[in-house]
């Protein structure tokens, strides 16, 4: 009997495994979206506890303003830095002059010099004389693109480096004109590595494989942020802002060396709060200990669902949520919220960017100094 019923059960296995595999074909990673059974607090944060300042943004032409205003004024942006004013074709004052026809007081425009005119005799100077027209103008800030030592080559045809010394003279005008540079320097330390089984970011480099640079003769990440750093150096009167979390969010610890070491480097942490938060404990630390020296920015056009997913990362103690909606897919995995003070939100809100910015502030008003 015993034989029997085994020979049955193995009879019926055989049929139904295939039969299976031919209803059900085998789910693709790609296309796996697990849905969390936990049941966790789950808190709206509709508006922040104090006004915001979002340093790190791309506003275009600008063309959208009306719309960006709206989803401001919905969560309690006061300001928004578009880092879009661009040197090449004079681009900048177009992008100066709608960003006053649009409101004065609303967003804030920083000038992008243009590297791909390195090779030009005294570039450094004359574009530091563009940049100081910028200011004039009511430009805020420098904006450096990951093109800088990733994108654009010199006549040599080697990358131009973070700190070529043909670009001295644009980070001292900075440093005399009081202005901040905000610097993107690399990119994921996923970026750098094979696009392989191994790699964290493996969806997000399969929907924009040009995003790695990994090998193809580019600089390593080490090299590029070891660039910068002497940049920082070189300029110690000129203030430095580390866009995406000095591009190493995943190393809290070197990034806490690095503000140690410089003390005229700040830090912001615009799409990333993906990597800060699936760190709580070391990030809440960290942003406790360096609260004077991070600044609020998002890299995501303004919209006010994006925003309250980093109002909630930073305002309460939720467990394992998506952050995807605040930028875009990063990784596969959640984030948690820091529950940080009421004294740290608020610097990092508003109070770091208007010390730096030369901002002031009226109530719930904030508007240039003087």
């Amino acid at each position: 009997m015993m034989k029997q019923f085994t020979l049955f059960f193995c009879a019926i296995t055989s049929l139904c495994l295939p039969l299976r595999a031919q209803d059900k074909p085998p789910l693709k990673l790609v296309d796996w979206k697990p849905a969390s059974q936990l049941v966790v607090p789950q808190t709206d944060i509709l508006r922040p506890r104090f006004p915001v300042i979002d340093i790190h943004n791309h506003l275009g032409d600008l063309d959208k303003a009306a719309h960006y205003l709206e989803e401001m004024d919905k969560v309690g942006v006061v300001m928004a830095v578009s880092l879009d004013g661009h040197s090449k074709d004079h681009f900048y004052r177009k992008h100066l002059e709608r960003s006053k026809v649009s409101a004065a007081d609303r967003f804030l425009v920083f000038f992008a010099p243009e590297w791909s005119r390195i090779d030009e005799p005294d570039f450094g100077k004359k574009e530091a004389q563009r940049l100081e027209e910028a200011v004039a103008m009511g430009a805020g800030g420098v904006k450096v693109y990951k093109s800088l030592g990733l994108g654009v080559k010199d006549k040599t045809g080697k990358f131009v480096a973070v700190d070529d010394p043909r670009l001295d003279p644009i980070w001292a005008k900075c440093g005399e004109l009081g202005i901040p540079v905000l610097m993107h320097v690399s990119d994921p330390k996923a970026f750098f590595t094979p696009l392989d089984e191994h790699n964290e970011r493996y969806d997000e480099l399969g929907l924009h494989p040009d995003w790695s640079f990994y090998g193809n003769g580019y600089p390593t990440k080490e090299a590029l942020l070891a660039q910068r750093n002497r940049l920082l150096e070189r300029h110690p009167h000129t203030i430095f802002i580390g866009a995406h979390m000095a591009n190493l969010p995943e190393d809290l610890g070197q990034v806490s060396i690095w503000l140690d070491k410089y003390p005229n480097l700040y830090v912001e942490f615009s799409a990333r709060i993906s990597e800060l938060g699936r760190q709580p404990v070391t990030c809440r630390k960290f942003l406790i200990r360096y609260q004077d020296r991070v600044l609020f920015g998002t890299d995501t056009a303004p919209d006010a669902k994006a925003y309250r997913i980093y109002f909630r990362f930073l305002e309460t103690a939720d467990e394992y949520f998506d952050p995807a909606q605040g930028h875009h897919l990063q990784g596969r995995w959640m984030i948690y919220g820091l529950d940080l003070p009421n004294e740290v939100l608020e610097k990092i809100y508003n109070k770091n960017a208007l010390k730096i910015l030369g901002l002031k502030k009226d109530g719930h008003e904030i508007n240039r100094a003087k």
